[in-house]
């Protein structure tokens, strides 16, 4: 089982991006599925969290309304679509996959790599 994560890259301020999470060896539609993000120097922060049952959304701590998250279940992706982006927002984005609906981060069963997002102001 595999998550792997695409559509990183450096873009100017206010851009926009859409970051792919694809899984292969299981359904993610079957998981609960997390996006986080790890500044330099930070902790590892949660953005939002798809769950499995209800498809609804959960956005962790309090996260701008700049962040939006769906569900593509024939391809076996989830998307993280960011607006507006910020020199804050230049971090490593992850997903991972829970079998739980949204715990708390130490729960999620499977992680991608990461992609680097890189804000230029």
């Amino acid at each position: 089982a595999q998550l792997v994560e695409s559509g990183g890259g450096l873009v100017h301020t206010g851009g926009s991006l859409r970051l792919s999470c694809t899984a292969s060896g299981f359904t993610l539609g079957d998981y609960a599925i997390g996006w986080f993000r790890q500044a330099p120097g930070k902790e590892r922060e949660g953005i939002s969290c798809l769950r499995s049952t209800t498809r609804t959304t959960r956005n962790i701590n309090s996260v701008q309304s700049r962040f939006s998250i769906s569900r593509d279940r024939a391809k076996n992706t989830v998307y993280l679509q960011i607006a507006n982006l910020a020199p804050e927002d230049t971090a490593v984005y992850s997903c991972a996959a829970a079998s739980v609906n949204c715990p708390t981060e130490s729960a999620y069963r499977y992680w991608g790599q990461g992609t680097q997002v890189t804000v230029s102001s």
